[in-house]
Formats: C-alpha cells, sequence, structure tokens
C-alpha cells in the first residue's frame, strides 16, 4: 500500500471509529507501529485530526479531505462508473467536468475511448472543466478540445473558482455535464463542503443541457455543507451496487435516472 493510500484509510477508520489506537491500527494495515505514528503526527499537523496518547480521534467536522488522499477510496467501483458514464457521452458533444476522483477518472476514459479518434471535420469531443488536474491529462489529447475555466485554484480539489471562472462559463453552453459530488440526498439535492466550489459547479449545472451525477454509492443519501443544485435538475445519478434498495428507491421516486454499475 502506498502512503498516500495508506493516510486515506487511516482518515476513513479515524472517521468511521472517532477513536483508534496505533498499535491496532497498525495490525489491520500491515505496518509498524512507528509507521502509524508518523502517519498520525503527519495528518495532525494539517489538522485532520487530533493526536492522543497512543492514538488519534476525530475532529468531528465534516471536512473536506485533499484530493490526494481521496484517490484508492472505491477505486474499483469508480473505474466501473467512468465506463458507464463514458459510454453515455454522445460524439461531438460538449461536456462538462468538475473536479474530484471519480470525474477524473472519467476524463481518463474519454481520453482513452477507443471511438473517438480524431477526423478530418476536427476535435470529436469537447470538454469543458475548472479542474486543472483533468486538464493536464487532457490537454496532450489531439482529439480533444480542452477549455479549461480560469479562477483561482484550490490546493484541495484542484478547481478553479471564483470571478474568472464564472466569467468563462457564462459564456459557454454545455451538451451534457457530469458532476462530481460530495454528497447527494434524493430530498436536499447535490452539494459540496466547499462554498467556492458549490457555486461554479451551480453554474455549470444551470449552463448545461443535461446533468449527470456520477458518484460512488458512499455518497448517495448524505448531505454537506453546500448545496450545489435541488434533485430536479438532475437527470441521472451513476453509482455502483452498493446503494442500498431504500436509497434507490428515493432516488426514483423523485424523478431520477439511477443507474447502477
Amino acid at each position: 500500500m502506498r502512503r498516500y493510500e495508506r493516510l486515506g484509510r487511516v482518515l476513513e477508520l479515524v472517521g468511521a471509529r472517532d477513536r483508534v489506537e496505533v498499535e491496532e491500527l497498525a495490525g489491520e494495515l500491515g505496518v509498524s507501529a512507528a509507521t502509524i505514528r508518523r502517519d498520525f503526527d503527519h495528518l495532525a499537523e494539517q489538522q485532520l485530526l487530533t493526536r492522543t496518547r497512543g492514538g488519534a480521534v476525530s475532529n468531528n467536522v465534516s471536512y473536506d479531505l485533499p484530493l490526494r488522499y481521496k484517490t484508492a477510496r472505491h477505486a474499483p467501483e469508480k473505474s466501473r462508473i467512468a465506463g458507464a458514464v463514458t459510454a453515455m457521452v454522445p460524439r461531438g458533444a460538449v461536456v462538462g467536468l468538475n473536479g474530484g476522483t471519480t470525474t477524473t477518472e472519467i476524463a481518463r476514459s474519454l481520453a482513452a475511448g477507443t471511438d473517438l479518434a480524431g477526423g478530418l471535420d476536427g476535435p470529436t469531443l469537447t470538454v469543458v472543466t475548472n479542474a486543472l488536474n483533468i486538464a493536464n491529462e487532457l490537454a496532450v489529447r489531439a482529439q480533444l478540445k480542452l477549455v479549461l475555466t480560469g479562477g483561482v485554484a484550490r490546493p484541495h480539489s484542484f478547481e478553479l473558482t471564483g470571478p474568472l471562472a464564472t466569467r468563462v462559463l457564462s459564456e459557454v453552453s454545455l451538451d451534457l455535464l457530469v458532476l462530481g459530488v460530495d454528497a447527494i440526498d434524493p430530498r436536499g439535492g447535490a452539494f459540496a463542503h466547499h462554498e467556492g466550489e458549490a457555486n461554479i459547479n451551480r453554474l455549470m449545472v444551470e449552463r448545461s443541457a443535461r446533468v449527470v451525477v456520477a458518484a460512488d454509492s458512499s455518497k448517495l443519501g448524505h448531505r454537506a455543507f453546500a448545496r450545489i443544485c435541488p434533485v430536479g435538475a438532475v437527470h441521472a445519478v451513476v453509482t455502483d451496487t452498493g446503494v442500498t434498495p431504500e436509497a434507490a428507491d428515493a432516488f426514483r421516486a423523485a424523478g431520477v435516472d439511477l443507474r447502477t454499475v
């Protein structure tokens, strides 16, 4: 297990249990107690947990984890979701992608699509994104036209926010928005942890003819700090088979096309 994968797992376990002990976690993750202590110290410096004598406790806040700690979470599910969403994208479409680990997987899947080779009539897909890491993935793909919004970069998510991003997005129209979220609830709608990201994501929703939320099942039925849009603005949700029957029924009752992969 690579370091950032381990750090992400440590944060998941602390969040789930509220308190963990060094020796207990070392045994579960198959590393030394000294390694876990260093991990705890590193995460405590970033205020992602609080060190205790012999362990660590959750900060008891709904915090926005840095993207690099999320990359290994639910990886197989995100890969399947990426393939399913890619199949929904028509050739020649203008597609919006916000930031996040799931949308990054979708960007890679779109770029690798065997039926997206460029032709004499120009690019087969136009991608509009406010995520620096996604732009980095797609910039070298000749078959894709890439539009990157301006704005101020958030180190946690690599997303660009603020008036510059708003100005660019207000001038474009999207055929399809693939929206990554921190949470989505059948009554409350789609959410992000950060209000600036939620504002840009909301504008992307408004500029798009169709909105598809791509989210693993752990995000369904929950809410976060800042609402992106009501559930009525979402046309489809693509998730994994871990979604509970009750949650699936609630989304379908709200008029959402819920697809599991």
